[in-house]
């Protein structure tokens, strides 16, 4: 088998052809002069269609990874407020190496996503992506991260001094009321709402569904309305809700009549969601 040593003048000359191309290129995406009437009408017709995406995505929340303000919670341990509800509020949790909160009993139903790091509860180690759910009335043991941790809990009373008391003096009571649940990151069925869409299903509570979105590159879900507010906390990954992105950390509320427009991601992602199923809305922008 002959092989000719790879010729270093030819990949030169290469690089020389294919600076000339991208110069060629770069020549004919020259910027070209357009007749007043015709800027301005371009320009009316952009700012009607950035007026139009702003009204729509008005009563649209997202916290993005550098807002908020992180408050301490115990040695050891600070919250970021996402959002608070009538169940509850949505924060994210990080624990330093060894630090750890006490027993308490749970006053609303409280889910929770370990982000990174590992967390334990009592026996229970939970690691990325792990789900866990505690329902109203639930006890809990000590909950500590031996290594440090980040977490996405919802339906916890962090923040609200009275209810964190109440927790605290509930654990004291014996018994370890309603079972909790732990579902694990490679753990349940996935099921096709779309092409290159899938729902993982890991909690209802009447009509409010709790479940995982996986969204490979390329896939859509179909513009809709709520009919209650949906808490979105997106695992990896980045999607858009319209003209909404949302990127990994990022939490995003669509409050009761809302709409989201088109929902896409370029790279794939992974959420979690919390709310009624989606009203279907006909197609539109």
């Amino acid at each position: 088998m002959n092989s000719e040593p790879k010729d270093y003048a030819d990949a030169t000359d290469d690089d020389g052809a294919e600076r000339e191309i991208s110069s060629l290129i770069c020549d004919g995406l020259a910027a070209i002069e357009l007749p007043a009437a015709q800027r301005a009408g371009l320009r009316q017709a952009l700012l009607e269609r950035v007026g139009e995406s702003v009204r729509r995505h008005a009563r649209l929340l997202v916290v993005r990874n550098g807002d908020g303000i992180w408050r301490a919670v115990k040695a050891g341990i600070r919250a970021k407020l996402l959002w608070e509800g009538p169940e509850g509020a949505s924060v994210l949790i990080e624990f330093a190496p060894g630090a750890g909160l006490p027993v308490h009993r749970h006053h609303h139903l409280e889910e929770g996503i370990v982000l990174h790091g590992r967390l334990q509860l009592g026996d229970l180690e939970l690691g990325p992506g792990d789900y866990h759910v505690s329902p109203a009335g639930s006890r809990h043991g000590r909950i500590s991260s031996p290594d440090g941790g980040l977490a996405y809990l919802r339906g916890t009373s962090l923040g609200r001094a009275k209810a964190v008391i109440g927790e605290l003096l509930g654990g004291l009571v014996p018994g370890k009321g309603p079972a909790v649940h732990t579902i694990r990151a490679n753990q349940g069925d996935w099921r096709g709402i779309a092409p290159g869409a899938e729902e993982r299903i890991v909690w209802r509570d009447g009509d409010t569904v709790s479940r995982f979105i996986r969204l490979a590159p390329g896939s859509r879900l179909a513009r809709h309305a709520h009919a209650g507010n949906e808490e979105c906390m997106m695992i990896t990954g980045d999607a858009f809700f319209g003209d909404l992105l949302v990127q990994a950390g990022e939490f995003h509320l669509a409050p009761a009549g809302s709409e989201h427009g088109e929902v896409s991601s370029d790279n794939g992602a992974l959420l979690f969601v919390r709310g009624r199923p989606p009203l279907p809305l006909p197609p539109g922008p």
